[in-house]
C-alpha cells in the first residue's frame, strides 16, 4: 500500500484548504483512510477517517468545519477544511487502516495504532 498526501499551505484564519490523499495497493475493499495531525510540541491526533464503503468519523474538534470524502474512481480521499483557526496549524498525515472494523467507536477508529501505512506529512499553517 502506498499513500501520498498533498494540499497543505499557508492560509489566513477563517480560510479553507483541501488536502488530498492518493492511495494504491489495497488487495481487498475493507479498509479505511484516516487523517491525523501533529501540532508543534503536541502528540499526533486523529482528525477524520472514511471507510471504503463511505462511513465517516471525525473528532469533536473539527466537526462542522472539516469534511472527509472519497473519489473511488481516482483512489483519492479528501479533507476539506473550512473556518480554519490558528490551532489547526499542524503537519497533516493520511494513513491506511487495512482491516477496517465498523463496530469500533470514533476514538478507536481514530487511534493511530490501527493504521498500518502512512504518507509523508503536509504542513498546514493558519495565520492569525
Amino acid at each position: 500500500v502506498q499513500l501520498q498526501a498533498s494540499g497543505g499551505g499557508l492560509v489566513q484564519t477563517g480560510g479553507s484548504l483541501r488536502l488530498s490523499c492518493a492511495y494504491s495497493g489495497f488487495t481487498d475493499d475493507n479498509f479505511a483512510i484516516g487523517w491525523f495531525r501533529q501540532a508543534p510540541g503536541k502528540d499526533r491526533e486523529g482528525v477524520s477517517c472514511i471507510s471504503s464503503d463511505g462511513d465517516t468519523s471525525s473528532s469533536d474538534s473539527v466537526k462542522g468545519r472539516f469534511t472527509i470524502s472519497t473519489d473511488n474512481a481516482k483512489n483519492t480521499v479528501y479533507l476539506r477544511m473550512n473556518s480554519l483557526k490558528p490551532e489547526d496549524t499542524a503537519v497533516y498525515y493520511c494513513a491506511a487502516d487495512s482491516l477496517f472494523n465498523p463496530t469500533l467507536t470514533t476514538d478507536e477508529l481514530l487511534g493511530e495504532a490501527r493504521y498500518d501505512y502512512w504518507a509523508q506529512g503536509t504542513l498546514v499553517t493558519v495565520s492569525s
